[in-house]
């Protein structure tokens, strides 16, 4: 895949949507060949994707069926303990700005394995002794995840022109099973390595593993670079093409994006401790919970086909909403006996809504280089929008101690996905 497919007829299937960090850079001469003898030996290009892939999800996931262990260990009440998860997504909003202008002066490569490195990091320092290592660690691990959120699509694009749409598959599959393993595996961890903090800080090894085997490929890509050259040259102005910032249609993909990833993390922050606030252990609400993140893959991978399939995706839209706002009002009147049930509500809609967000990046935009500005406007946007999901809803919970107030805010947040979406889902183009 090279781009949108925006000569290609409306009814024509499109490949899985990938967006290009790198599409506006011409790599400087040492750079460019030292990637095709990269690419000449594939193997360890795809061991490094896969490993990256696996610690997207994992360290924010973990943290899920623990926050209140975490809350009673520093005595937090519980919109400080949301904190926990609100800390990264606004670094990881603010972090998708960097991600282009740091591979532009020194290479993808050499940025992936320094986001796993800080990850790994960040992961440590959140077990450190002072509550504020907690929340420095936090940010730390937002930032590093925003590098790779930006980066590995455009990589796996660049890398793997003639197989995109496996290889989209394979980095999908790697992100949720690295999320699931690590939601379900999180309170038998604690259990196994004597507290919270061991299970948190296991994961540190496998982007410790990542990051050793993206080293070989940072130092090959920056080979026969002069010091101080940098990585890549803009192709484009910054300012070339329509302007995003005053444009409805813009909004409405990024604020789609921002909602349905504000009910995402609300869910990855504080459905287990709904479910254990009922009634059910604690082992089992991490298993329901990484349960349906594991469900995720199923609309994850078929919305986008549909979508690309159709004119209009204004249907899916309400589809993808009306799943999850199912599984909200099923955690109201039932969240113990229906558990399972919502979970796969849920884990289908979330999985859904987010394939749907990013297919319509590319769906919305009439060249490459708008898909690549949109992509980074919605996750700047977006996620500094999600992050306000589960530090007002943890705020409400503790005010009116209870979750009834909490999910019905949910639901309103649903109401206006379906709207953003039915204007997102129009057939209309940015500029056009």
């Amino acid at each position: 895949m090279s781009g949108p497919r925006t000569d290609a007829p409306l009814d024509a299937p499109l490949d899985p949507p990938l967006i290009d960090a790198e599409e506006d850079l011409t790599p400087a001469p040492p750079v460019a060949a030292a990637r095709r003898r990269l690419r000449a030996h594939p193997a360890l290009v795809l061991l490094g994707i896969v490993l990256a892939s696996l610690n997207m999800r994992a360290a924010l996931a973990g943290v899920s069926p623990l926050v209140s262990e975490i809350g009673s260990h520093y005595h937090l009440a519980a919109t400080a303990s949301s904190l926990v998860t609100t800390i990264p997504l606004i670094f990881m909003g603010l972090g998708s700005i960097a991600a282009p202008k740091l591979a532009r002066r020194w290479g993808t490569e050499t940025v992936l394995c320094g986001a796993l490195v800080l990850l790994c990091g960040g992961i440590l320092l959140r077990i450190a002794p002072p509550v504020v290592a907690l929340f420095v660690g936090c940010a730390v691990v937002g930032t590093s995840i925003a590098l790779l959120n930006v980066l590995m699509p455009g990589l796996i694009k660049r890398d793997f022109p003639e197989k995109a749409a496996g290889m989209t598959a394979l980095y999908s599959t790697a992100m949720i099973l690295g999320a699931t393993v690590s939601a379900a595996s999180a309170v038998p961890l604690e259990n196994a390595l004597g507290g919270w903090q061991g299970s948190l800080a296991s994961w540190a090894l496998l982007a410790a593993v990542a990051a050793v085997v993206w080293i070989p490929q940072a130092v090959l890509a920056r080979r026969g670079t002069r010091h101080g050259q940098p990585a890549a040259t803009p192709a484009h102005a910054a300012e070339d093409g329509p302007k995003l910032s005053r444009s409805p249609l813009a909004w409405q993909v990024t604020l789609f994006m921002g909602s349905q990833s504000l009910i995402a993390y609300v869910m990855i922050a504080w459905m287990p401790t709904i479910f254990t606030d009922h009634g059910m252990s604690k082992a089992t609400a991490g298993l329901v919970f990484a349960f349906s993140t594991l469900v995720q893959m199923a609309g994850s991978f078929v919305v986008p086909m549909l979508a690309g399939r159709m004119r209009r995706q204004r249907l899916l839209a309400v589809a993808v909403t009306v799943l999850m706002a199912c599984g909200i009002v099923g955690l109201l009147v039932a969240p113990v006996a229906g558990a399972w049930v919502w979970a796969i509500l849920l884990g289908i809609g979330q999985g859904g809504a987010l394939g749907l967000a990013l297919t319509m990046m590319v769906l919305r935009s009439g060249d490459a280089h708008t898909a690549a500005r949109l992509s980074g406007m919605a996750q700047t946007w977006g996620y500094l929008l999600a992050a306000a999901g589960p530090l007002v809803l943890g705020a409400v919970h503790q005010a009116t101690h209870g979750w009834t107030v909490p999910i019905v805010l949910l639901l309103a947040v649903c109401a206006g996905l379906v709207l953003l979406g039915m204007g997102a889902g129009r057939d209309r183009r940015i500029g056009a």
